[in-house]
């Protein structure tokens, strides 16, 4: 099984590098159009730089100048999913703490929270507030005997980013199970994580498992699909250790930005380049989206 879920990621990545991000045609009363650039700013010591402005910024598309129009905080919407399951119930106290804390770090964004331990499912959405939200993460428990479900968990966050319609999401998995139990097709998963065209991040303790239960081992699928996603699949060895995870993700999304440039109508996002009018400093790119 792991083998065939591993072909299925590797095959739907190749579709999507030749498709994502492109506009669909622009309609006859059409004037213009902008794209989105979600990036980061670094200096020579590849720290974050968040003070700067539309002038600051260098876009090129195959070769050609394009007018950046504004610069902002990527507050684009999070979903954090937490691993429920019978492999989780040593580390889940020390997880849904991280957790809390990541929760307080990343700022008023849309937010949702869910489980994946047995069916996944949310238990906040995208309408509650914060206040409802860190409630609900705060009465959560682990598990007994369902075992975790992560591919199918992703998917079903997937689904709650494409309702959004947001140009650029963070679902983010934080697991203790060695091994996945999702029941749906793997080719079905994995389309819809790939399709919601989320940034997947996964935190996943490889220490406290056991090697026992049925099901594929996720790691490799998982691994490739974050990568593709261009997010972060971050391995631990101790539930300590998701605090400090989760606070260098919590980092990062609060220092991307999101860069809105002028484009020719029905153009595509083809060889994007980006720069920076900042001595020393360099600019890591994490997407282009149409408006």
């Amino acid at each position: 099984m792991r083998t065939n879920v591993v072909a299925v990621v590797l095959a739907l990545l190749a579709f999507v590098a030749s498709a994502a991000f492109q506009q669909q045609p622009p309609s006859p009363d059409t004037t213009g159009a902008s794209r989105f650039a979600l990036a980061t700013v670094l200096d020579p010591r590849n720290r974050p730089v968040v003070d700067v402005g539309a002038d600051d910024f260098v876009i090129q598309e195959g070769g050609a100048s394009r007018e950046v129009l504004s610069v902002r905080p990527a507050d684009y919407p999070v979903i954090v999913m937490l691993d429920t399951g019978i492999d989780a119930r040593g580390d889940f106290a020390l997880m849904k703490k991280a957790a809390e804390h990541f929760v307080e770090r990343i700022g008023p964004r849309p937010l949702a929270i869910g489980i994946f331990g047995g069916a996944p499912k949310m238990i906040a959405g995208f309408d509650d507030d914060r206040e409802t939200a860190l409630a609900r993460l705060g009465e959560l428990a682990p598990g007994t005997l369902e075992p975790s479900e992560l591919l199918q968990g992703a998917s079903v966050a997937a689904g709650a980013i494409r309702q959004t319609g947001a140009l650029f999401a963070a679902l983010i998995m934080l697991s203790s199970a060695p091994r996945d139990s999702s029941q749906a097709s793997p080719d079905a998963m994995v389309a819809s994580i790939i399709d919601s065209g989320a940034i997947l991040h996964v935190i996943a303790n490889r220490v406290s498992q056991s090697a026992a239960g049925a099901g594929f081992r996720p790691a490799a699928a998982i691994r490739a699909l974050t990568e593709q996603s261009r997010g972060e699949y971050t391995t631990i060895y101790s539930a300590a250790s998701y605090q400090s995870a989760l606070d260098r993700l919590a980092d990062r999304l609060t220092t991307e930005l999101l860069i809105e440039y002028l484009v020719p109508v029905g153009s595509k996002p083809n060889d994007v380049r980006l720069g920076v009018r900042i001595v020393g400093a360099h600019v890591r790119g994490l997407g282009v989206a149409p408006r």
